[in-house]
């Protein structure tokens, strides 16, 4: 297995989050430090991140979580605002698929599978994410979809077409299956709306639902087996929610 693959499985990070680790000489295999992504390991080898082992979990753990405003989407902020890791207790080290931003609500997912955080996020499994946008300046002209449905140019290049849909003058469901920084804000700004309030209501198969701000819950086995074959996530594909879920410890 190669050395990024091996700390992606044992949750250190995502796949490309595991590449940059090992780039930064933070990884040694038999004491020895090694910045090939790509070097083979095996279960044998003693691999460590910043001297503490890094071992294969047990088991592969998936959570839902519905974010509340303020917290942030990291393991650890060097500013000690409440994480979302924080939000869950949990015996395996999890981190975040994907993020949001702090003002952001909604659906995020926790893992300490680094393999299918890889396969949920990277841009080549355009794996869809659902978000309802409360707009300033309301309401959202039929041209101005149209602008959103056929892509809108922005500083780092066009956006791909996105599904959306006007579910109030001033709220649209919007539909995208790129992960750029602050996109939905600033494609609905650069048609002439900012943002209000944005919540994330789907991510791949997986709904909301009535999950309610800062509670969590465990993913079932099928449930995680759905995300790990998005994007089966096209419209009138089987859909499942977050549910009610639990309140995290105090």
């Amino acid at each position: 297995m190669r050395l990024a693959k091996y700390l992606a499985s044992a949750g250190v990070a995502s796949r490309r989050g595991s590449e940059e680790i090992i780039r930064a000489g933070r990884v040694t295999v038999a004491g020895t430090v090694v910045t090939d992504p790509a070097r083979d390991v095996g279960p044998a080898d003693a691999v460590a991140v910043d001297g503490a082992p890094a071992e294969q979990p047990d088991e592969r753990v998936v959570y839902a979580l519905n974010k509340p405003a303020g917290v942030v989407s990291t393991a650890r902020d060097t500013h000690g605002r409440p994480t979302v890791v924080s939000l869950i207790p949990a015996n395996s080290r999890l981190y975040p698929v994907g993020r949001l931003d702090a003002d952001t609500t909604g659906l995020i997912l926790l893992t300490n599978d680094g393999e299918l955080a890889n396969r949920l996020t990277h841009p080549r499994f355009e794996v869809e994410k659902t978000y309802r946008v409360q707009i300033a300046n309301p309401p959202v002209r039929e041209r101005e979809l149209k602008a959103l449905r056929d892509g809108i140019q922005l500083e780092d290049g066009l956006t791909a077409p996105a599904r959306v849909r006007r579910v109030a003058p001033d709220v649209l469901e919007l539909t995208i299956r790129e992960g750029r920084k602050r996109q939905v804000k600033r494609m609905c700004e650069a048609i002439g709306h900012r943002v209000r309030r944005l919540e994330r209501v789907r991510f791949g198969p997986l709904e909301l639902g009535d999950l309610k701000p800062g509670r969590y819950r465990r993913l079932r086995p099928a449930e995680v087996g759905r995300l790990s074959a998005a994007p089966a996530d096209r419209p009138g594909a089987r859909s499942s929610s977050a549910g009610r879920g639990r309140r995290p410890k105090a």
